[in-house]
């Protein structure tokens, strides 16, 4: 059981800490280095570390490791998310030192919309445990998509809500700093930077359709699967200036997070087994052999999968550029 005041005061501290990365990000508008967005990476890792170790301290091993598995999940999960946040800014021509700006608005707007998503979810499992097998079946569906998916069909997706946003929202062509209105010909008309957010927002939404699932899959514990969210949306940003046009090319990406979403999705439907209540599965009772996959087995399928998806991906982007060094040789 984890503390009222823990979780109050680790909520506080955080939105501290976004309020203050907000605050810079506005006060100094630019395109970060590398290296500097390595710094805030590792600070938002370290930071997420320490409150595990904090939460091992005050609530135990299980709460400590449920968070660390759902963290990972989600920071996995998120990774698909950059995507589509290349793919926005593309498509806005966001000019780059605005480009911090658009994406903390973004991932702020987001984590609003997962806390209500997050809320949601735990009333239903609360109140209705065979909602397992809803969350299950819908997890396998959607790592059967990752596997069959392609950037291309996520840029057509992405570019059809653009569309949308465009025809039903007045907005103005150009960018004036980081203003959502501003002034044409007379009168007050938005700013693409608007629609930005908007699109951020709402698309990181429909991720959330597949990672919320997923993590109440390791925890039912709604401050811990918050919590996880958190620390995996406010490292996102720092990792999409870092990684960049690289994120494009880890072409086994997909298959690593398609194991992921199939494990947990597996682990799911064993957990409603275990405390099956449908009348007509094993009349009503639990089913006595399902398993429970504990939170160690979750954790190192979890950095395995997204281990070997990197690695292999990272591999086969080196065979591909001594293939083309070799052709522009010849």
């Amino acid at each position: 059981m984890i503390p009222a005041w823990l979780e109050i005061g680790s909520l506080a501290v955080m939105v501290l800490v976004i309020v203050g990365d907000l605050v810079l990000a506005y006060r100094r508008p630019h395109l970060p280095s590398a290296r500097e967005s390595g710094m805030w990476i590792g600070f938002y890792v370290s930071l997420a570390l320490a409150f595990a170790v904090l939460l091992f301290f005050v609530s135990g091993a299980d709460s400590a490791g449920q968070f660390i598995a759902g963290w990972l999940t989600e920071y996995s999960l998120s990774i698909d998310n950059l995507f589509v946040f290349v793919i926005i800014m593309a498509r806005f021509a966001v000019p780059k030192q605005l480009q911090q700006q658009v994406l903390l608005i973004g991932i702020i707007i987001a984590l609003v919309l997962r806390g209500v998503f997050i809320l949601l979810g735990a009333a239903l499992i609360q109140n209705f445990s065979w909602i397992f097998y809803i969350f299950g079946a819908f997890l396998l569906y959607t790592a059967v998509q990752q596997l069959f998916s392609s950037s291309n069909e996520t840029e057509e997706t992405e570019s059809g809500v653009i569309r949308f946003l465009r025809k039903r929202i007045p907005i103005t062509t150009h960018f004036d700093g980081s203003r959502l209105t501003t002034e044409v010909d007379g009168k007050r008309s938005f700013t693409p930077i608007l629609v930005v957010f908007i699109a951020l927002g709402t698309t990181d939404l429909v991720f959330a359709l597949d990672s919320i699932p997923a993590i109440f899959g390791i925890t039912q514990d709604a401050f811990i699967v918050f919590a996880a969210n958190l620390f995996a949306l406010m490292g996102l940003r720092q990792l999409y200036f870092l990684l960049g046009n690289l994120i494009n090319k880890l072409v086994y990406l997909s298959y690593g997070i398609a194991a992921i979403l199939a494990f947990i999705a597996v682990k799911l439907i064993l957990h409603a087994l275990h405390e099956n209540e449908v009348p007509f599965l094993n009349g009503g009772h639990a089913v006595d052999w399902a398993p429970e996959i504990g939170t160690l087995t979750s954790l190192i399928v979890i950095v395995v999968a997204m281990a070997l998806a990197v690695g292999a991906s990272l591999i086969r982007l080196r065979i591909d550029r001594g293939r083309s060094k070799k052709s522009d040789a010849a």
